[in-house]
């Protein structure tokens, strides 16, 4: 697991011990069910049974893998809509390219993390590129679906990267735990995303028997997944593994500590740690649209079947003429609006992230 490391953890900035703070109380522990993304990759669906109220302004999160790909096994997801929210990849192992209908993306590796918001509306890719493919590998990464009030719903669609190295590398007072904050502040010390919904994001990785008290603000919620290893959350020391997401009450910290003997394939506990200010706002949800009503739902769906979200960029091969007279190239019957292949454009669009396929509301 590369994400970011360093060689002596001692000279990384400190958060404060956090003795004095309030532990927050354990308010559920889930177990994510394990489904296939896409063309095919497996995830974990970390939110899975939670109450959306209780995971505001969260709406959606998947681990994907991890896998040891074999060659011509890596899959990725085909073109497809969103509206409404953003959504953030983190790559902890392997390489995924990113390519969207507002000009963004690019190539995301160990440790980086992208951060698309969808806004108004926005078409995108994601797939393994042809050299993972044509070799295999190791592929482990998360997605992350983020709410937007309503007043940004309608914003234009935006990209970022988020390196590796420009993440916020922290450790406990003992050194215990390592700390890279993604997005948003953890004790006065400010990650490299910039949200449009106030959260914090960070990956954490506590060595064996060591503990994590982690200042937390008031006004935010606090969600901890384990993607590797076995420990134990709150004072409560309730025990925690592989796969479970924790959702904490009020208090100034989050509270986990790992235990003492960890599994020669996963020697640490490594925590996803993520919460935000709720939007409280009510949520209707279909497929790859979050929005407030049914009715902008209903309407995401047609603007998509009239071509109104984006356009599929043409790729040219070096043997190809660009079109003339105005012609169209990569606009498939989906996009352009024919009425015919609504129902079956619905089906494919609602399929590709796992996602509810009848409206969700909350």
């Amino acid at each position: 697991m590369p994400a970011v490391t360093v060689s002596d953890i001692t000279v990384l900035p400190r958060i404060s011990a956090g003795t004095n703070l309030r532990a927050r109380s354990i308010k559920s522990i889930t177990t994510a069910p394990q489904g296939y993304e896409g063309e095919g990759f497996p995830v974990r669906r970390a939110f899975a049974g939670v109450d959306l109220q209780e995971l505001d302004p969260f709406i959606h999160l998947d681990q994907m893998g991890e896998v040891e790909y074999a060659p011509g096994e890596p899959k990725g997801t085909p073109w497809h809509p969103h509206r409404g929210f953003e959504t953030v990849t983190y790559i902890i192992d392997g390489i995924f390219d990113h390519q969207d209908s507002n000009g963004g993306g690019g190539t995301i590796t160990n440790g980086d993390t992208q951060w698309m918001t969808a806004g108004g509306g926005i078409l995108h890719i994601e797939t393994p590129p042809e050299s993972l493919v044509m070799s295999g590998g190791l592929f482990h990464g998360f997605q992350l679906w983020v709410n937007l009030p309503a007043v940004k719903k309608w914003s234009p669609p935006a990209y970022q990267d988020v390196r590796a190295n420009d993440v916020a590398l922290l450790s406990t007072p003992d050194g215990g735990s390592l700390l890279r904050v993604i997005a948003g502040e953890v004790d006065g010390h400010h990650g490299p995303g910039n949200t449009q919904t106030p959260i914090t994001l960070l990956h954490a990785t506590v060595a064996p028997g060591a503990e994590l008290r982690l200042p937390w603000r008031k006004d935010y919620n606090a969600l901890v997944y384990a993607m590797s290893g076995h420990g134990f959350v709150g004072d409560e020391q309730r025990p925690i593994t592989m796969g479970q997401l924790t959702v904490f009450g009020d208090g100034d910290a989050i509270v986990v500590r790992a235990a003492k003997q960890q599994e020669s394939r996963s020697p640490n506990l490594e925590l996803f740690i993520l919460g935000g200010q709720p939007i409280k706002e009510p949520v209707a949800w279909m497929g790859p649209f979050v929005m407030n009503t049914k009715r902008e739902v209903l309407q995401a769906f047609e603007d998509f079947q009239k071509g109104l979200l984006g356009s599929i960029p043409a790729i040219y091969k070096d043997d190809a003429k660009r079109p003339e007279n105005g012609s169209r190239l990569n606009r498939t019957d989906k996009l352009s609006g024919d009425v015919k292949s609504v129902d079956i454009a619905a089906k494919e669009i609602l399929d590709v992230h796992g996602a509810p396929t009848e409206l969700q509301e909350g």
